[in-house]
């Protein structure tokens, strides 16, 4: 993590109860560089929303110290905080134009009349929206809506932006041109953001760090790539992206390969990531597209297991099958649609294999 002191964001042992026993952020430590694009990920209740509205000024640490540029922000209001906020319902009012509803941040820092019709059509030209300054809310659609949202909240020029599930309520072709759209504009313009949402996949295109939320605590905190090759814990695993699991127990552990007996009685070898003695129980995690059964393209050090196919689904670039393995019947395998890739029968039995450094011994 960025050293605290000369990051932009940083949190130093903040805590939050709302009811004085049940701590909903537990200790939390991060600090975020000027100009990084980091988002909170995790199941509903697992505290990056809270941390998010504390960030804001909407909610107040019951510990700990949130510090902006170096300052403590934990006594400054909302309002004076200088950060810039883009929500899932818009939150635009709807009496007032397009212009004016940009114009109203700027009003309120007394800017004068000329620089904020500037200032406005600026941001509106951002997002491409400065042909709909006249129109009300109303008129627009919902991803329109969603650009005037964004346009509002850079106005004023912060330095730091927060994003609560910004695209949450659009279709999922409108939500995919968003995302590059507002990387792109955070990027260009360098501005810090914080987005928090539960999408995977939303998290992994957007971000240059993501941190995984779960029981109040950031379980990893690491760059998309990392995050998704490299899990440190089985929560990790399970919630970033589809991830096949064989439960077993750790027979013997050498430098950076452990060798785990599962349940069925099969031997393979793993990377020890979060297991450190013989005898543990561990859960083993092996990306599907990281598993392979066509006998030639499989590494001569590729460990090997009987399967059974049990249902095998076209989905346009990739084929997914899902097989019986090692005593569970959910194991999964994609393979991308190419002309010579075999396609696979019910019923059919194969046998599949991977790379030692592909599959993680993770915790129980």
């Amino acid at each position: 993590m960025t050293d605290t002191q000369s990051a932009f964001v940083a949190f130093e042992r903040v805590q939050k109860s709302y009811d004085g026993e049940v701590l909903v952020v537990k200790d939390l430590n991060l600090s975020m560089p000027k100009g990084e694009f980091l988002t909170m990920l995790g199941p509903s209740g697992s505290g990056k929303t809270t941390c998010l509205m504390m960030l804001a000024g909407f909610e107040t640490a019951t510990h700990g110290d949130i510090l902006l540029d170096g300052v403590s922000i934990n006594n400054i209001p909302p309002h004076k905080r200088g950060i810039g906020m883009v929500f899932q319902n818009y939150a635009l009012f709807p009496h007032m134009s397009v212009a004016e509803n940009l114009s109203f941040p700027l009003e309120v820092r007394k800017i004068g009349k000329s620089e904020r019709e500037e200032k406005v059509m600026r941001a509106l030209g951002r997002v491409q929206m400065q042909d709909f300054a006249g129109r009300r809310p109303a008129q627009l659609s919902g991803g329109q809506q969603q650009r005037i949202a964004l346009a509002r909240a850079l106005v004023f020029e912060p330095e730091l932006v927060l994003m609560d599930e910004p695209l949450g309520a659009l279709d999922k072709q409108l939500r995919e041109t968003l995302q590059f759209e507002i990387t792109n504009l955070a990027h260009e313009l360098g501005i810090t953001t914080v987005y928090v949402t539960h999408d995977q996949t939303e998290a992994l295109t957007m971000s240059d760090r993501v941190a995984v939320f779960d029981d109040g605590r950031i379980q990893q905190l690491a760059p998309p790539d990392q995050l998704y090759e490299q899990p440190e814990n089985s929560f990790v695993a399970q919630f970033i992206g589809e991830n096949n699991t064989l439960e077993g127990v750790v027979q013997e552990i050498q430098g950076n390969t452990c060798i785990v007996k599962l349940d069925s009685g099969d031997i393979i070898d793993a990377v020890p990531v979060n297991v450190s003695t013989v005898g543990e129980r561990t859960r083993v995690s092996i990306r599907p597209e990281r598993v392979e059964f066509n006998r030639e393209r499989l590494h001569a050090d590729a460990h090997t297991l009987k399967a059974e196919v049990l249902e095998f689904i076209y989905m346009g670039d990739i084929f997914r099958t899902r097989l019986r393995v090692a005593g569970t019947d959910e194991f999964v395998i994609k393979t991308r649609n190419a002309p010579d890739q075999k396609r696979l029968k019910p019923g059919e039995m194969i046998e599949i294999g991977w790379l030692a450094e592909d599959c993680r011994a993770l915790d129980a």
